[in-house]
């Protein structure tokens, strides 16, 4: 599909403000739910990019900054390919395809990070020489265009896909064979399951088996919608608060204060 003039502004800016996002961390703007959403309300493609931007979001779970490792960019990532399934026109059908060119767009999205972090740091040494002369004013400034540069980091990939237009994107997913976007479509599930993988790797406790064991249980259940879902976790969540609080009051075994953890070490 085409877009006309004030949805292509409109997603640059969503494209300049997930950049922004990307290393302020304060409103999420960088994360593949928020940034897809966010974009397919502009450009009125809610429900695909949303599927898009869930898909995604799974894949990023699994992506941190440790020590001096980058991360591969969601930003660009998020808002690239929520271009491109836009453009595409195929709705539901492009997201395989969209979340296939997605990986490859964030770690490409790693030299551009590296760019402008290389530029940085020579603002930062501006920076220092402003405050020994005391010009707040000329820090403040340079804080701005350094925090704007990560913005347009994002912004000039996603002007440089929306100027080559819908109908090359859409032939270009179109001549895609059934057998490359199926298999596409399984790699990027199979990278979700990973990324899912790898957070609970960091998150697993032996008090946090049995709530993930029993959220996937209740997920199968398929009257049970994402509101009842919810509900059921804050009910537990409620529950192991109050049981917290009555094990640190007796103090009466080991772990007081792990409810969960009083169990499973008196089974």
């Amino acid at each position: 599909m085409s877009l006309n003039a004030i949805q292509i502004i409109l997603v640059i800016v969503v494209a300049f403000l997930a950049g922004i996002e990307g290393i302020l961390d304060e409103f999420e703007f960088h994360q593949p739910l928020v940034a897809c959403t966010l974009i397919g309300l502009v450009t009125g493609q809610l429900g695909p990019c949303i599927i898009l931007g869930g898909s995604l979001q799974m894949i990023a779970l699994g992506w941190a900054n440790i020590g001096a490792a980058v991360a591969p960019d969601a930003a660009l990532a998020s808002v690239a390919s929520a271009i491109i399934l836009v453009l595409g026109g195929q709705g539901k059908d492009g997201i395989n395809a969209a979340i296939a060119l997605a990986v490859p767009l964030a770690i490409a999205g790693l030299l551009l990070t590296t760019i402008v972090r290389t530029l940085a740091t020579a603002i930062v040494h501006i920076m220092d020489g402003a405050a020994a002369k005391g010009n707040f004013r000329a820090i403040d400034f340079w804080q701005i265009v350094a925090i704007c540069m990560q913005g347009v980091r994002i912004a000039i990939p996603a002007g440089l896909i929306l100027a080559i237009g819908a109908d090359p994107v859409k032939a270009l997913l179109e001549q895609m064979p059934a057998w490359l976007t199926d298999g596409l479509g399984i790699g990027g599930g199979m990278v979700v399951a990973v990324g899912y993988a790898m957070v609970i790797n960091m998150m697993a406790t032996r008090e946090m088996w049995p709530f993930f064991a029993l959220g996937f249980v209740l997920a199968t259940i398929s009257q049970l919608t994402l509101i009842a879902l919810g509900t059921i976790g804050i009910a537990l969540a409620l529950i192991y608060l109050t049981l917290s609080k009555s094990g640190a009051s007796t103090g009466a075994v080991a772990n007081a204060g792990d409810p969960v953890g009083d169990i499973i070490d008196q089974y």
